[in-house]
């Protein structure tokens, strides 16, 4: 018989500084996502704690250390709290567009925004417009660029505040990057007005999971997907439930 397809190959990065655990050193494992195949072979990795940056699938592979976890979201058992349904009724007035990936200016501008105001120092900040589109639009799977706009007046679109590169899965919706407007006072927590969003998204598409990627405990950058619980955890005994103690 003939395998549908060919198993892949991997490889392993060098170590680097890791950019979560000051004093550690992060490797990942990879593979490239291409041909027929590849839409299938993406959601079978994102199952194991892969994750997608455009044709490559990858995941952590450190030395002595497992900090790293893939979390997903309980799409079906989410109940927002309080500060979260002030949210949602916050930016309940957002046009809200899913859009084939492909890379605007606009996008780009809000992008350098965000990129300059909350990670000045981090390996995006160099990004020019060519990086963008091709983080964008090297895509081998199905993925949308999800839009957030304030409300349009005479019909001319209104102020593009949000957005998110978002890859729709067999069984939900796997965030890969998201980037929105930094000024609070206007538009307060559009991070996690947009992460809300998808989980209505991908319940209202009867799908059972918000794939937020890496979760580290310890790490202040990652605290905010704690949040959103019920939400599972990969780790050596499967998928598991992220519970108040390992939260923290």
């Amino acid at each position: 018989m003939t395998a549908p397809f060919r198993f892949p190959r991997f490889f392993v990065t060098s170590p680097q500084p890791c950019p979560y655990l000051p004093g550690r050193q992060e490797r990942k494992v990879f593979t490239e996502l291409s041909g027929p195949n590849a839409t299938e072979l993406n959601d079978a990795l994102s199952r194991i704690g892969f994750r997608r940056s455009q044709s490559v699938a990858y995941r952590p592979s450190c030395a002595g250390c497992n900090a790293c976890l893939s979390v997903r979201v309980l799409s079906h058992q989410f109940e927002p709290n309080a500060t979260q349904r002030k949210l949602l009724r916050r930016h309940a007035d957002l046009e809200v567009t899913a859009c084939r990936p492909w890379a605007t200016d606009e996008q780009y501008q809000l992008l350098r925004g965000y990129l300059a105001s909350r990670h000045p120092g981090g390996g995006m900040a160099g990004m020019d417009e060519m990086d963008y589109a091709d983080m964008v639009e090297q895509s081998p799977v199905n993925s949308v660029v999800v839009e957030y706009r304030e409300p349009g007046r005479g019909g001319v679109p209104g102020r593009l505040i949000g957005c998110c590169l978002t890859d729709r899965q067999a069984d939900g919706l796997s965030m890969i990057y998201s980037f929105f407007a930094t000024d609070e006072d206007a538009r307060p927590a559009l991070g996690n007005f947009i992460i809300l969003d998808h989980i209505a998204r991908t319940r209202e598409a009867g799908l059972p999971y918000v794939y937020l990627g890496y979760w580290v405990k310890g790490s202040p950058r990652m605290a905010y997907k704690a949040r959103y619980r019920p939400m599972e955890m990969l780790g050596p005994r499967g998928w598991t439930p992220l519970s108040d103690e390992d939260a923290g």
